[in-house]
Order: structure tokens, then C-alpha cells, then sequence
């Protein structure tokens, strides 16, 4: 018994283990395992074609959860994320299509109208008071009723791949000699690094973590504390912006109604990777590595033959284990 705990202390305090954290390592390990388990279940899963799959999920997604990471980090939540990013592909692409303007301004578009549900969960949230779950839950109405409304209730198409305006798509998959290449992970690991050295070396990041440790003892310090609260749920709102652009661009058309569920799917990678649920913890990095796990159960499960509803199930039961985990953890310290 004595040895078995020395052997567990000796590995938490390795120095590489603790410079990439246990939950990571974890969560890498798990990848792994899920790759390997699908790959010898199903021959098929094991396609050039199922990676690209892996990743053109991978992309909106990392990018909604690097965002409600910095929320949940405060003790909150923003559930406007996943109708917020199709309602912002709907917007965008309407302002494209029907007005005839170049797809970049679709694309700040896109932008405006994540920062615009960032500001109005901000209001509700940091400034009004207003559970955060309760809040969100409207903005996300909102946001499905104003992509519909703008959309009429019928799908959006971006420019495709080839047109003058569809070079936006090969920001994320270019095709070389016939094969798509997913480069948009290079920017996704830009935009981790980058949010990283927000989160963890700058002041925002720290009084954003602050907050979520101990509101009132971060107001008592001198702290202005809905500042930073309400940076935090803007920072997730321009995710949702960033996150439209990288839907419109991976897929054909924008579908209105569409985008339930998407929230879900980044909360679950953010509380994988070890952001915690009652706030004051969470690593960027680590959020990645979630939404990866989330990512080859959403793309390996039809190729073991459980479709739509056994997905759903199954992402929920993953959900719920993530926040089982996140309290036995807190119920440690």
C-alpha cells in the first residue's frame, strides 16, 4: 500500500508530469485508447477520410469551448453558444448572399453577432445580476429566433470552395492533388497558445480566475469585479462569432433550428480537459484535449454502429462523468 503511493507521488511529481498537468496526460491517455478502440473495432474507422472528419468537427467546437472556458472559469455558464454560432452563420452568410458583399464582411459579421450575445449575456449576467444559467438559456432563444427570422426559415449557403468569394474555406482544408488537408488545426493551436498566455500570464486572466475562486473576496481586494466578469462572457461571445465562420466554412449550407446540443459538446470538452464546473480552475490546453475526446465519440460511435439517439446518450453519460470527477476533485481539497 505504502508503495503504491510513494510510486503515485513519484509520478505527480515528475517534472514533465507536472508541467503538463495530470488531467492532461489523462486525457491524452484516453484519446489513445478511444482511437485504438474504434480503429479495431471498424476497419472503416481507420480512413484518411474519418481524420479529416475528426477534425472538421474539431474545429467550431475547440473554438466554442476555448471560449465558455473563460466562463465557466468565473463559476458561470454560457449555454448561447451553440445556437449562437449557427445563428451567426445564418446572419453572415445572409449579409453575403442577398447583399452581394465580399465574404470577409460576412465574416466580421459573424463576429459582431457573437460579441453582441457576449454583451447581452455580460449585462444579464455580470451586471444584472441573473443566474448565469437562466441568462444564457435566453440568449439562446434570442439567438435562434434572430437566425431563423433572418434566414426565413431556410438554409444558407457560403460561397463554396472554387467561387472568387469561397477562399475563406481553405482556411481550414485546403485540397492538395485531390486530397482535403486539414490545416485549420494550425489555428486552432494558434488560438489555444494564445488564450493560454491570456488566461494564465495576464491580468484579465487572473482576476477572470479570481472571480471564480471567490467573488466577493476579489470585490473586498479592489478588484472590479463586473469588469472582468463581463470580459469573460465577451470573450466567449467573439469565440461563438469565430466559431460560426469555421461552421460555414467546413460545411455546405447553415441550417436554421440547427445548433442544440453544440453547447453541450463544448461544455463537456472544457470540464474533460479540467475546467471546473464551481469555478477557479481550468486550463485552455486542456479544454483542446476534451473537445478531442468528445470529437472521436461523436465521429467513431456510427462507425460501431449506434447512431443519432446512442450518441446523445452517450455524450450526456461522458457529460455527467466530467462533473462527477470535477466534484470528487473539489471534495479533495
Amino acid at each position: 500500500m505504502e508503495k503504491n503511493v510513494k510510486k503515485g507521488n513519484a509520478f505527480t511529481n515528475n517534472p514533465i508530469v507536472k508541467m503538463i498537468g495530470t488531467q492532461k496526460i489523462v486525457v491524452l491517455g484516453v484519446i489513445i485508447l478511444l482511437a485504438a478502440f474504434f480503429s479495431v473495432l471498424s476497419p472503416a474507422f481507420r480512413q484518411y477520410s474519418t481524420v479529416v472528419s475528426i477534425f472538421d468537427y474539431s474545429y467550431y467546437v475547440s473554438l466554442m469551448a476555448v471560449g465558455v472556458t473563460f466562463a465557466l472559469i468565473t463559476g458561470g455558464v454560457d449555454l448561447s453558444i451553440g445556437t449562437g454560432t449557427i445563428a451567426a452563420g445564418l446572419v453572415g452568410g445572409y449579409v453575403v448572399g442577398h447583399y452581394d458583399l465580399p465574404v470577409a464582411v460576412g465574416m466580421l459579421v459573424c463576429i459582431a453577432f457573437g460579441l453582441f450575445l457576449g454583451i447581452f449575456n455580460a449585462v444579464t449576467v455580470a451586471i444584472l445580476g441573473l443566474p448565469p444559467f437562466i441568462a444564457t438559456l435566453g440568449s439562446m432563444m434570442v439567438a435562434r429566433g434572430l437566425g431563423s427570422i433572418m434566414a426565413g426559415a431556410s438554409s444558407i449557403t457560403w460561397p463554396q470552395a472554387g467561387t472568387p468569394n469561397g477562399w475563406f474555406r481553405s482556411i481550414f482544408k485546403i485540397n492538395v492533388g485531390g486530397k482535403m488537408i486539414p490545416i485549420g488545426f494550425l489555428i486552432v493551436i494558434v488560438v489555444v497558445i494564445i488564450m493560454s498566455i491570456v488566461l494564465n500570464k495576464t491580468r484579465p486572466g487572473r482576476y477572470i480566475i479570481a472571480i471564480g475562486s471567490n467573488k466577493e473576496a476579489t470585490r473586498l481586494s479592489g478588484i472590479n469585479v463586473v469588469k472582468w466578469h463581463s470580459l469573460a462572457y465577451l470573450i466567449s461571445g467573439f469565440f461563438t462569432g469565430l466559431a460560426a465562420i469555421a461552421y460555414a466554412a467546413t460545411f455546405q449550407a447553415v441550417v436554421p433550428g440547427t445548433g442544440a446540443g453544440l453547447e453541450l459538446d463544448a461544455i463537456a470538452g472544457a470540464i474533460i480537459g479540467g475546467t471546473s464546473m464551481t469555478g477557479g480552475a481550468g486550463t485552455v490546453g486542456g479544454t483542446l484535449l476534451g473537445v478531442f475526446v468528445m470529437s472521436l465519440l461523436k465521429t467513431g460511435l456510427p462507425f460501431i454502429g449506434l447512431q443519432a439517439n446512442w450518441q446523445q446518450i452517450i455524450t450526456g453519460i461522458v457529460l455527467l462523468i466530467a462533473v462527477f470527477v470535477d466534484i470528487l476533485k473539489n471534495a479533495k481539497k
